[in-house]
């Protein structure tokens, strides 16, 4: 089956003012999130992609266009099933103030039981984001073929999700998976098993130099702004 790259969008202006976004329009890449978009094509120079699966929110379609622009051709699919957690009654909020909403511990600790007031569950999240996936598998390789690869931007849960199912494991503990602002990875896809070969891939180390304040504990719901 065909092999997966999954991109999750480049830093927003969200991510920097430490909101959690959700599906609030406008919010875009901020400057480092244009210069990693700006990156990209790069970055896949060597990769024959078939196809380019975005969420239809405006920081994944910007962070697609360079590698469109350098690749004329190349096609686009918007996809509504990938994009970001319905947050509800969350979207906009500071991630600050939320840290003591009581559902927030549930979202940490027990998140296949956690349900987002006005919004969606976080297993009906990934309920359809696999589902997606597995659509897309299935479309890519009746039109190029069994070893075509292609790409999928998408959100930091959206794609904590997607491999945690990859592995097989439970919803309650993708929050172990941490993919940073633009980074790559990579599922390949076989008949009886999914190959995690890339997990949140950005080429740069940054984020693993100390730090002046103590990295939290918990996982910054939405996915974080990544490296400082």
């Amino acid at each position: 089956m065909a092999t997966l790259i999954l991109v999750r969008h480049g830093r927003s202006t969200a991510n920097t003012a430490g909101v959690l976004a959700g599906w609030t329009p406008g919010v875009a890449l901020d400057e480092r999130g244009r210069a990693q978009a700006a990156a990209l094509p790069a970055r896949l120079a060597s990769v024959p992609l078939a196809a380019v699966v975005t969420s239809p929110l405006q920081r994944c379609r910007e962070t697609v266009q360079p590698l469109l622009d350098a690749r004329p051709g190349l096609p686009l699919h918007p996809e509504d099933l990938i994009g970001e957690c319905h947050y509800g009654d969350w979207s906009g909020r500071k991630l600050s103030e939320l840290s003591t909403e009581p559902l927030m511990e549930v979202v940490q600790q027990h998140p296949s039981n956690a349900a987002f007031p006005g919004g969606e569950s976080m297993r009906a999240m990934q309920a359809r984001a696999v589902e997606a996936v597995r659509d897309w598998n299935t479309r890519i390789e009746t039109e190029h073929g069994p070893d075509a690869v292609y790409a999928m931007c998408s959100h930091g849960d959206i794609i904590k999700s997607i491999v945690a199912d990859a592995l097989g494991m439970h919803l309650d503990l993708f929050q172990r998976i941490s993919v940073e602002p633009c980074s790559l990875t990579v599922i390949r896809y076989t008949r009886l098993r999914p190959f995690l070969v890339r997990l949140g891939d950005t080429g740069d180390l940054a984020s693993l130099a100390p730090r002046e304040k103590e990295p939290d504990e918990q996982a910054e719901v939405g996915g974080g702004a990544g490296a400082p």
